[in-house]
């Protein structure tokens, strides 16, 4: 029986390797933009006026959202993961961590952060965090092996986080935050197609089904891009009609979108893994740049 009791109990037991594999199953990297474009969505809510508690609140929990969603994706995961050089090595494939504890540790904090928004927070920021869990876990991360459209599909929580940030503010869903909520949907397509570029191979070895993986679709991709960086640039635009912006953020916003644009366009006449990481670059540089200087025209008006 004591026997028994142990090996039930051991995967459970911590130890600093097992505490470095659980903090890889939240995705810091990620988590940190996430969060980023949360504390815009408050920031920009409040209009100079946050009470800072507000803010370290929804920051604590979307932060247990998105490592419990970040979680729960690896465990659906796993087996693609083990498929792919880039994470063959992660906690699950690599057999470091088991699918039971993984199971259990990304439903609790999804369950515990989706409470401590609603609590702590507003039920109306509980509301959008519990669906950018849901579409992240469980719709996404399935789609992934089916069609293609799982990036568009993916867009959609990915540009949740700064509407779980307004709402944790005002409690309800205005005009200002679905524009940008559609300015990081539009971000993300050229991202993530650089990303699904360079690791196309990987992609097909899994059996993932992203555009660059397909016949053809060097073309494709590069189409893509551009289209989507050409959408953002008028939506990008769009909070100084709203009066949320002045002519500082209109500057920047042009600049910032048309550099994005000229990286999608030298993609989609030169298809290598090169050109791709200049879109992910000019990506990585554009979101966080366009957003502080939403944050600080506002201050300055």
């Amino acid at each position: 029986m004591k026997a028994a009791t142990t090996a039930y109990v051991e995967p459970f037991l911590l130890t600093r390797s097992r505490v470095t594999d659980y903090l890889e199953l939240t995705k810091p990297r990620v988590a940190v933009l996430v969060l980023f474009t949360v504390a815009a969505g408050a920031l920009l809510a409040a209009r100079g006026a946050l009470d800072l508690w507000v803010l370290v609140h929804v920051l604590c929990g979307t932060a247990l959202v998105a490592a419990g969603a970040s979680a729960l994706n690896q465990l659906l995961e796993r087996h693609t993961d083990a498929l792919m050089r880039r994470t063959e090595n992660r906690p699950l494939p690599s057999g470091r961590l088991q699918p039971l504890e993984v199971l259990v540790f990304g439903s609790l904090l999804g369950i515990a952060g989706t409470a401590y928004l609603a609590v702590l927070a507003r039920p109306a920021a509980a509301l959008v965090a519990a669906a950018t869990f849901l579409s992240y876990v469980f719709l996404y991360t399935p789609l992934k092996r089916k069609t293609t459209l799982n990036t568009l599909v993916g867009a959609v929580p990915g540009a949740l986080p700064p509407v779980i940030g307004w709402t944790a503010v005002r409690g309800s869903i205005d005009a200002e935050v679905v524009v940008l909520f559609l300015i990081v949907f539009l971000w993300q397509v050229p991202h993530f197609l650089a990303i699904a570029w360079i690791y196309r191979e990987d992609y097909a070895r899994a059996g993932l089904q992203m555009l660059p993986t397909l016949e053809g679709g060097a073309g494709i991709t590069g189409r893509q891009m551009v289209s989507y960086c050409l959408a953002l640039i008028p939506v990008s635009l769009a909070p100084a009609g709203l009066s949320a912006a002045g002519p500082l953020y209109v500057a920047g916003a042009v600049v910032l979108g048309l550099a994005f644009l000229a990286a999608a366009a030298g993609f989609a006449r030169t298809h290598s893994v090169g050109r791709a990481r200049r879109v992910l670059r000019a990506s990585l540089v554009y979101l966080p740049v366009l957003l502080a200087l939403l944050l600080v025209d506002g201050a300055l008006r």
